[in-house]
């Protein structure tokens, strides 16, 4: 765990979705065992509270996403954060309010360019609005949609050779297919500020793989 704490935090909510998540994916026990690598041991048991109070430092994020890779090793690490992200949007995230529209009826008959270019920044804003992470979200080109986290809870004061915001890219995933009414896309992380990047960066491809 980095050793400071950040002063920067999700709402609890953010954070119980996430651990919820993990407990999902790996069993109780699983998720015990990422908690005390991460020096998380104060949520064994005692999940953060379910409101949108701003509590958990970013510090205590990051430390979650460390402890997977050290436990499950980079590969293993990554597929289960990949997984944890979807888990998180389909967890609900996608119930915030920002999010309510993009199920109604209105929303699902836009064409499908319509409906990226309303709920990628919708989905930046639950962020921005809700918690201290900075997101932002624009075009390149004809094919590209960027995602930009400016400030970032995944990799606080991490350093390492690879973008390793591998929960944030599983969340665009889960949240680009709920948008887009099942469609699956490519996200690549272009950039990350664990490895001397000035944000960390997402690059959507706007053409549906699946």
């Amino acid at each position: 765990m980095p050793p400071e704490k950040s002063g920067l935090y999700y709402p609890n909510k953010f954070a119980r979705l996430a651990i919820e998540a993990m407990e999902e994916i790996m069993g109780r026990n699983g998720l015990n065992a990422i908690l005390n690598a991460g020096s998380l041991k104060q949520y064994i048991d005692n999940y953060p509270p379910d409101n949108l109070e701003k509590e958990f430092d970013f510090r205590d994020f990051t430390a979650l996403n460390i402890a997977l890779e050290d436990t499950y090793g980079p590969r293993g690490g990554r597929a289960l954060a990949l997984r944890a992200g979807r888990a998180i949007f389909a967890g609900g995230l996608r119930s915030f309010g920002a999010l309510a529209g993009v199920g109604d009826l209105a929303f699902k008959v836009l064409p499908l360019s319509a409906k990226l270019r309303v709920g990628l920044p919708a989905m930046a804003n639950i962020f921005t609005q809700f918690s201290d992470q900075i997101s932002n979200v624009y075009e390149e080109g004809n094919d590209k949609i960027i995602y930009t986290m400016e400030r970032c809870a995944l990799c606080w004061n991490r350093k390492a050779d690879v973008p390793v915001c591998h929960m944030g890219q599983g969340l665009l995933q889960e949240g680009l297919r709920w948008v887009s009414g099942g469609r699956e896309f490519k996200v690549d992380m272009t950039t990350c500020i664990a490895k001397g990047d000035d944000m960390s960066r997402f690059v959507i491809y706007k053409e549906p793989i699946a």
